[in-house]
């Protein structure tokens, strides 16, 4: 029997771990957490930061690994890669990691390859930012050179509102500039590129909505088939392959964001090395395509075949997530949840999870943690397939107390 690492076991994680058990393997989590909730589901749980490479490789001295991996955890994927080195195990490489999550790097490396993207800078001080704004323009984003989770991210739409938010910006990422990036209207694009000896063998992108405000960087919303068509989704496709391999993914998943606007464009946001945004969960639903089996496969330096990402159907699915001003929810210190069968039982719905616990505060939504769960449900057209993901997800009862 084959062991695998999965790195970080929070929520998110839970879904690889249960799925490598399924299919046989081995798994052994790591956490700094010892409240988890994915060691528990783990052959073996253990409580380590994964921030430091060497403390996992010595805390698991006593165990055979043959694959590691991660699927959400974004500041997770450079110790993946630096342990899959450390253990010589198959990986994306220390260089690729860092591209595909230090935003700079990524913009580089992406504008010389010719890779479409917004115009973009970088900004280390205050007295930087009008420069900064001459080559961007307004509107624009301001976001940490590293980072995850929208934590840190602001649209800004005068050098005055840089000078605002450039501090809370840099704190998530220390001593590393921010970046400026061009704010492109548009419809914007999850997608999936699954890669193996540096032979593209899927492209699946999905819509990704989202509320404005300052929670404007949240996707609430992923949405299949994508609203694109024809040659700008074509466009779209390529983009999405072409910006993988400019980042040197050889072999792994990519998960790629970007904006088709109205002109005709493509323009890649971020290509991130893992599979987010519930991309799994969506492919599975929509397409039929086991992504975490292949994702298991790629760590192990398995065989990843053309039949594995072939799709077995197609059918419309939306992924609704349960959040507050704006969302279904309301805000404030949760008292009561209520049961999630009415909304397993709504039409269309095949999968839901509540996340929010009673004496835990609801948060208007700003960063990806403020999500509180979510709805997934299938229709015979993406309007109806939304629609039974919102009806379902005002079925759900969260009572709390406001103003606290």
């Amino acid at each position: 029997m084959k062991t695998v690492l999965v790195v970080g076991a929070g929520r998110y994680q839970r879904a690889v771990i249960e799925r490598a058990r399924e299919i046989g393997l081995r798994v052994v989590a790591v956490d700094r957490n010892p409240d988890a909730p994915g060691l528990p589901l783990a052959d073996v749980g253990r409580v380590v930061d994964f921030a430091e490479p060497e403390a996992v490789v010595a805390a698991l001295a006593d165990l055979e690994i043959d694959g590691v991996t991660t699927v959400q955890a974004e500041r997770a994927v450079p110790m993946v890669a630096r342990l899959a080195e450390a253990l010589d195990l198959p990986g994306i490489g220390v260089d690729t990691a860092r591209l595909m999550t230090h935003k700079v790097a990524m913009r580089s490396r992406l504008a010389d390859a010719g890779v479409p993207q917004p115009r973009f800078t970088t900004v280390a001080s205050p007295q930087e930012a009008e420069q900064a704004a001459r080559v961007v323009g307004f509107p624009a984003v301001l976001k940490p050179a590293a980072g995850s989770g929208q934590h840190g991210v602001f649209r800004v739409d005068a050098v005055a509102d840089i000078e605002a938010h450039l501090a809370d910006t840099v704190a998530v990422s220390p001593g590393e500039p921010a970046i400026l990036e061009e704010y492109v209207e548009g419809i914007e694009m999850n997608g999936i590129v699954v890669v193996r000896d540096g032979k593209v063998l899927l492209v699946a992108l999905g819509d990704r909505l989202r509320p404005s405000g300052i929670g404007f960087g949240v996707s609430w919303v992923h949405l299949y088939p994508p609203h694109v068509e024809g040659e700008q989704l074509v466009a779209a496709e390529r983009v999405a392959a072409e910006a993988a391999l400019a980042l040197g993914l050889r072999s792994g998943i990519a998960f790629p964001q970007l904006i088709a606007t109205a002109d005709g464009r493509v323009l890649l946001v971020e290509c991130a090395a893992r599979i987010g945004g519930m991309m799994a969960e969506l492919l599975e639903h929509a397409l039929g395509i086991d992504l975490l089996e292949v994702q298991l496969r790629l760590a192990l330096g398995e065989e990843v075949t053309e039949e594995m990402v072939r799709p077995r159907f197609e059918r419309a699915t939306a992924i609704r997530f349960l959040t507050a001003e704006p969302g279904h929810l309301r805000a404030g210190r949760v008292t009561r949840v209520g049961p999630l069968g009415p909304v397993l039982a709504a039409p269309g719905v095949v999968d839901a999870s509540i996340y929010s616990v009673v004496g835990e505060t609801i948060r208007p939504v700003q960063v990806i943690s403020d999500r509180r769960g979510y709805v997934i449900a299938t229709g015979d057209s993406r309007e109806q397939a939304l629609e039974r993901a919102d009806a379902a997800a005002a079925l759900v009862e969260i009572d709390v107390e406001q103003g606290r």
